[in-house]
């Protein structure tokens, strides 16, 4: 169904910027609501993401922690990064692989995207799998500071049922990327 067709749509009447930063940009836009009445929504703009599971030869895959200022701690997740304007997501995710890790790989492959915060956002994230890596030197920017890990799949598997991978995109992308592990034959749930 378009959006067009749809009966739950709502109707953009007005839309004002409420606060502009380096990447993110708050909208406040008066809407009509489907049954005619009128509403506000308030939600933040974001110019997207990349993030990829790479996977080294050994079946391990490659980990950042690094500390989440809102959160107050540091986390283990997925390598991934924001879009530069115009920027294609692989072109993205590739970069911020070997920026953050210093791994760069010979095959890419796309498993699909999600909307993480889709109450209050229109971010969009890209997965990709990444194999056949070749480590480097990273280029971490200025004031970006995290520790690259390599932890086996079985690893990776008892961290997430075990409720210390609380990342959400690292969950999502995790979940996506089942069946392609799954076909590769790598160890899964």
């Amino acid at each position: 169904m378009s959006s067009a067709d749809d009966l739950l749509r709502e109707r953009t009447l007005a839309s004002d910027t409420v606060w502009e930063g380096s990447f993110l940009r708050v909208l406040r836009d008066r809407v009509r609501l489907p049954d005619g009445h009128e509403t506000t929504r308030e939600y933040l703009r974001h110019p997207g993401a990349a993030a990829m599971i790479a996977l080294t030869d050994a079946g391990e895959v490659v980990l950042e922690r690094q500390f989440r200022y809102p959160l107050g701690c540091s986390i283990v997740e997925l390598p991934a990064g924001k879009l530069d304007a115009g920027e294609p997501a692989l072109d993205c995710a590739w970069r911020e692989l070997e920026e953050e890790t210093g791994y760069t790989a010979e095959h890419w492959e796309s498993i699909g995207r999600f909307h993480p915060c889709v109450g209050y956002s229109d971010e969009v994230i890209h997965v990709f799998l990444a194999r056949g890596l070749r480590a480097g030197r990273r280029r971490l920017d200025h004031g970006e500071f995290l520790e690259v890990l390599h932890w086996p799949l079985p690893r990776l598997w008892q961290a997430i049922f075990a409720g210390e991978i609380i990342d959400g995109k690292t969950l999502s992308a995790i979940l996506l990327a089942l069946p392609r592990l799954r076909a590769l034959g790598l160890p899964t749930p």
